[in-house]
């Protein structure tokens, strides 16, 4: 049973639930401006998926998924930490329900694109890395829910989530630019190089 203990502990080096939290709390301050709504949108535009991209594109796969499913966790529970002082169960019947659920599987996919990257992740893969996880998934999800709460058609929906797109492509260059900065200074910070460290340390 020891062994056996000290083979979970060593799956989850204190490092790595120390990143978690410290993207978690990143993702949650984003919100502090609080949102936009623009033409009539229910879903209102918030700083927050930068944040979703940043913890996928520097964390990895199931690290950066893992930061924001603590934060979801946190905000089901009742903690205000959406843009706007949003939080509860409630938040989950919104139109913005698909977006949010979407952050998990996007910073999932972010980090999973960026991995393949291997050591030294080139500042294109990292932008498609966050267009396809950060804004396709998230996409993916939230437009189909928005569309089957607000009684919308899927098309006008579409149409709708554009308004979404301009400032989304500058949320992932930037992303982009700030991960690569990161992973220049801080090698480790490459999700590639810090699963190879951890795995050779005996973890995941």
């Amino acid at each position: 049973m020891k062994d056996e203990a000290h083979r979970q502990v060593r799956r989850f080096p204190t490092s790595d639930l120390a990143r978690v939290a410290v993207f978690a709390a990143l993702i949650a301050v984003l919100g502090l401006p609080g949102s936009i709504n623009v033409f009539g949108n229910a879903v209102p535009i918030t700083l927050q998926t930068f944040g979703v991209m940043l913890a996928g594109a520097i964390l990895g796969t199931w690290r950066g998924a893992l930061a924001v499913a603590v934060l979801l966790v946190l905000v089901a529970a009742g903690l205000p930490l959406l843009a706007g002082g949003r939080g509860g169960l409630g938040v989950f019947a919104l139109p913005s329900a698909g977006f949010l659920i979407g952050w998990l599987p996007g910073a999932a996919v972010t980090g999973w694109l960026v991995e393949r990257g291997g050591r030294t992740p080139g500042l294109v893969r990292l932008v498609a890395a966050c267009l396809v996880g950060g804004v396709g998934v998230i996409y993916l999800f939230g437009i189909p829910v928005q569309a089957a709460i607000t009684g919308l058609s899927l098309g006008k929906t579409i149409l709708l989530s554009a308004a979404f797109l301009p400032g989304d492509i500058a949320k992932a260059v930037i992303t982009a630019l700030v991960a690569r900065g990161t992973q220049r200074a801080y090698p480790d910070a490459v999700p590639a190089v810090h699963r190879e460290r951890v795995r050779a340390a005996g973890g995941r």
